[in-house]
């Protein structure tokens, strides 16, 4: 328990830290409107690949479903708040929302989790597309293919930036919990963890839902931010946009995650300038990164902060240590 709290306590400094210097370069004009809607897409992005990664990375279940899941939290959050201009309003839509994306994926979780592999990605894929396809047919309430357009503005940097911190700190605390360690061990070895009495289908599930859920939180941000969204914003290449996130930053590390979504976040800004060869460059840098890292960034290693400091420590004993 204090090994916990003592880690919670590092990581909260950490984000404590992060936000005063946003804050301080906010404040001193150092971000345009340009730059704060990087920082904002990069924000969103964490909070997608960091609740894919519980899936893929952590529970070893491949899934192509999360922007259907973004869906579900963009349009719950659009529409209510349209409906109830208010910030109460916003984050009922959101919770409504986060309740839908968990009904959906504990019904749909519970039949296609026994499947695996490319079994398991083509059926959360066509879960995605199912989603996406009713919210363009079902033009009296969603607009259909047109979209929602005029979506009050209560989206800024720090609400983003605070969901980021909220969702990965639970995300990784469940990896560090009971159910998080029997979870990694479905990703291991589904036949000697099912032998030694875990429950697979139930943890497995548990990782889909709450993965399914941060996917909700961020596209009810990404409709709050952007005031419009459309149906084609969450088609299966947004899913893929994600899992690249993913498997760049290290398939099993959140910290891989966060490296991967502010390197590409940081690309994608500087190519802004290149019109129609910017997606070209792009998928040249992915190929680059795969080919020189092909277990991501990170791998499955996560930066700790504690050894970070007994290292530090370790070189200033043997400073000592030759000065004596």
């Amino acid at each position: 328990m204090k090994k916990n709290l003592k880690y919670n306590l590092i990581w909260l400094a950490l984000i404590v830290i992060g936000y005063a210097l946003l804050y301080i370069a906010y404040s001193a004009g150092m971000v345009n409107l340009f730059l704060d809607n990087i920082l904002v897409q990069i924000g969103i992005n964490v909070i997608l690949a960091v609740g894919l990664n519980l899936i893929i990375g952590f529970s070893g279940q491949f899934s192509l479903g999360h922007a259907g899941f973004m869906a579900i939290g963009a349009y719950a959050a659009a529409l209510i708040s349209m409906n109830t201009p208010t910030y109460g309003g916003f984050f009922l839509g959101m919770a409504v929302g986060v309740i839908l994306a968990g009904i959906v994926a504990v019904a749909v979780g519970i039949p296609t989790l026994r499947l695996s592999g490319d079994y398991l990605a083509i059926a959360t894929l066509g879960v995605a597309e199912i989603i996406r396809i009713l919210l363009i047919n079902f033009k009296d309430i969603t607009n259909g293919p047109s979209g929602l357009f005029g979506i009050e503005p209560f989206v800024d940097w720090q609400m983003v930036y605070g969901f980021m911190a909220i969702t990965t700190l639970f995300i990784v605390n469940y990896i560090r919990s009971g159910a998080g360690r029997a979870t990694m061990s479905i990703r291991e070895d589904e036949i000697a963890a099912e032998a030694m009495g875990v429950n697979t289908t139930k943890y497995k599930v548990i990782a889909f839902t709450f993965g399914a859920m941060t996917a909700s939180i961020a596209g009810s941000l990404y409709a709050g931010y952007l005031q419009s969204i459309a149906p084609k914003d969450f088609a299966f290449t947004k899913s893929v946009d994600i899992l690249i996130l993913v498997v760049l930053g290290g398939i099993g590390s959140v910290t891989g995650t966060f490296i991967a979504a502010v390197l590409l976040g940081i690309i994608n800004m500087y190519l802004q300038d290149f019109g129609t060869l910017r997606m070209i460059i792009y998928a040249l840098a992915l190929i680059i990164l795969m080919i020189f890292k092909p277990g991501g960034l990170l791998g499955t290693k996560e930066l700790s902060v504690k050894k970070i400091i007994d290292k530090f420590k370790k070189g200033d004993d043997q400073n000592a240590s030759v000065g004596n």
